[in-house]
């Protein structure tokens, strides 16, 4: 089996809904769902909202009916499937507790960051990215980073992308967004630490010795060492907010970038992720550039 949908049984907005899937990959959902005018709207991280209405014309198009716990079973098997703590309703309360932790009682200011993460444009820089960027720094900076440094990290984190527009200032402007926001809560030096490392996530290339770089940049790329259906997710979200740009001129500008980071001595700037990450990153990185390489 490929595309599977179980019956109509979640209600909303005044009617009853089906999940559509795929337990093979991301690109042939929504190849399916555009063949079938269903909105991009109507996906979930994971699957497609259907209602009940076209619930027999997608099973006539070639979609096996299936029940609603053989449906998640085969999800979960195909590694697609996103796991319930990064659903959109379980993401705010988790990283609010997270915020509370690193900067107590500046709660407007994390709703004020929360709204920018949670921008309609955003497919990949969203708050499962930056919930990924800080559980990587859990898992990578161990004892060896101070409280008050774990601090300017985990801002640095939050403040990284909250600017995003797809454009090269995006990493300044975020910058420039952190020192507006923390002027006159942290004392100067601090804020400016926070604003040098937000730069450096636009070239991923901290200086030999700076720890703290590093260990943001290597949060920062953990992406490309995700077991291979997970790395496909990212590519394809990725993919989704530069939808505006035709396929050969993506296929360029990607492929520029993953020769870039190819090229680099190293992915990672620590030894705990060039030990955990670098092998699997470069076996994905040169997958996708093989697959771009016939697009243009």
């Amino acid at each position: 089996m490929s595309l599977l949908i179980d019956p109509p049984r979640w209600p909303a907005h005044g009617t009853v809904f089906s999940h559509l899937v795929s337990d093979s990959s991301l690109e042939e959902l929504h190849q399916f769902a555009l063949a079938l005018g269903i909105s991009r709207r109507a996906f979930d991280r994971d699957h497609y909202d259907v209602p009940r209405e076209r619930y027999a014309e997608i099973v006539a198009a070639g979609a096996h009916e299936v029940s609603g716990g053989e449906l998640a079973r085969a999800l979960a098997r195909s590694g697609l499937r996103i796991a319930a703590r990064l659903r959109p309703e379980r993401l705010d309360p988790a990283l609010r507790k997270r915020w509370e932790r690193t900067f107590p009682g500046q709660s407007e200011l994390a709703t004020a960051l929360l709204s920018k993460w949670s921008q309609e444009h955003r497919y990949y820089h969203d708050r499962v990215h930056l919930l990924a960027v800080l559980e990587a720094l859990d898992s990578l900076c161990g004892t060896q980073v101070s409280e008050q440094d774990r601090q300017i990290l985990e801002l640095a984190a939050w403040f990284h992308d909250a600017v995003y527009e797809g454009q090269s200032t995006d990493e300044q402007d975020s910058a420039q967004l952190a020192g507006q926001c923390l002027q006159g809560l942290l004392p100067d030096h601090t804020v400016a630490s926070i604003q040098r490392l937000i730069m450096l996530t636009s070239t991923h290339q901290p200086q030999a010795g700076d720890l703290l770089g590093a260990l943001l940049c290597d949060a920062d790329l953990e992406v490309l060492a995700r077991p291979a259906t997970a790395y496909q997710r990212y590519t394809q979200a990725v993919r989704a907010e530069y939808a505006h740009v035709s396929e050969p001129d993506f296929a360029r500008g990607r492929s520029k970038i993953l020769r870039e980071l190819l090229d680099k001595d190293q992915l990672f700037g620590t030894a705990q992720a060039r030990q955990r990450w670098e092998s699997v990153a470069r076996s994905n990185l040169s997958a996708e550039l093989e697959q771009l390489s016939t697009q243009f």
